[in-house]
């Protein structure tokens, strides 16, 4: 800047600012690069949220909205599904933002935005904070009461007790299964505003399922939670115990996938299908008790759960549906 620049610089601050704001603007290239940078940024926020995850969640809230009594008005379904992105995407980001050290040590996540430095902690927490903020009112006063409060237990027993647990006890694994098996019945209480046997036994179900789905994962990434510090059943027990297990609640789903028919709210069909996958299920789980199987079977569990709960509840919402 030259001395007369400087000059009149100083006699008119506002003139220099705007000068310096024009310069990128004239060249292009700042602006550009200014650009592509907030776009990375949202890219990353949105990763935060896990959107494959939000869209399952989505997805079991609507079959739950769907399987209901009665007519549900459109209103009440936008802002369901609006405020349970919100929440979901809240849980996750908060989760991040709390285990960006631990995503750091894992082969899987460690190029997640906090880990990989694209994301400062603080932003994240904002971020997450603000989501959880906006969705709590909209379950609560656009919809209903009921859904508001199951939307704050998922939200708060995911961050605050989950989250910190997976460092301590392999008991996370069922505390965990909570808040991802609320999405269902709070797509039930957002259509009836009330908790009954009926959403109770959808609620089940997504309960039950988690834990060998997720008992499956742990075995094949097993060194790799190892290597984070995290309390899993195959680390802490050893891999023969978790394959007993996921036998056990093998044959538990196939009788939590039964509950649903006895509320009436899955008919015949649902009831075949649920038989048969369930049945595929347990075969699985009984092959992990060969000494050959690996990680190979480990990860054809994890796919199987994934497609058994598609295949499973698709049958229930397009087939089923409870009575008025």
């Amino acid at each position: 800047m030259t001395p007369l620049a400087a000059s009149d610089a100083a006699v008119n601050p506002a003139r220099d600012a705007s000068d310096r704001l024009a310069t990128p603007l004239a060249s292009g290239i700042p602006v550009a690069h200014a650009r592509s940078e907030v776009w990375r940024t949202l890219r990353d926020l949105v990763t935060l949220t896990k959107p494959r995850i939000t869209l399952v969640v989505l997805i079991t809230a609507a079959g739950g909205m769907k399987l209901a009594p009665g007519s549900v008005a459109g209103r009440t379904w936008l802002l369901t599904m609006v405020g349970t992105a919100l929440v979901v995407g809240a849980a996750n980001a908060l989760n991040m933002y709390l285990e960006r050290d631990v995503d750091g040590k894992m082969a899987r996540t460690r190029r997640r935005p906090l880990p990989a430095g694209r994301l400062s902690p603080p932003l994240a927490l904002a971020f997450g904070l603000t989501l959880a903020v906006v969705s709590l009112p909209i379950l609560t006063f656009g919809v209903n009461a009921m859904t508001g409060l199951l939307g704050a237990i998922a939200l708060l027993s995911y961050v605050l007790v989950y989250t910190p647990m997976k460092r301590h006890s392999i008991r996370a694994l069922w505390v965990g299964a909570i808040p991802g098996a609320i999405p269902p019945l709070l797509g039930w209480a957002a259509a009836t505003g009330r908790i009954d046997r009926a959403g109770l036994a959808l609620f089940a179900l997504l309960f039950v399922w988690q834990i060998p789905h997720f008992l499956a994962i742990s075995m094949f990434r097993r060194e790799d939670y190892a290597s984070a510090g995290l309390k899993i059943v195959p680390v802490e027990k050893g891999e023969r115990v978790a394959r007993w297990m996921t036998l056990r609640y093998s044959l538990a789903l196939v009788a939590a996938s039964l509950w649903p028919v006895g509320e009436h709210v899955g008919g015949v069909v649902y009831l075949m299908t649920a038989l048969l996958l369930g049945a595929i299920f347990v075969g699985f789980a009984l092959r992990g008790l060969q000494a050959e199987a690996g990680t190979r079977w480990a990860r054809g569990l994890f796919a199987y759960s994934i497609l058994y709960l598609v295949l499973l509840f698709a049958t229930l919402v397009f087939s089923g549906g409870a009575s008025v």
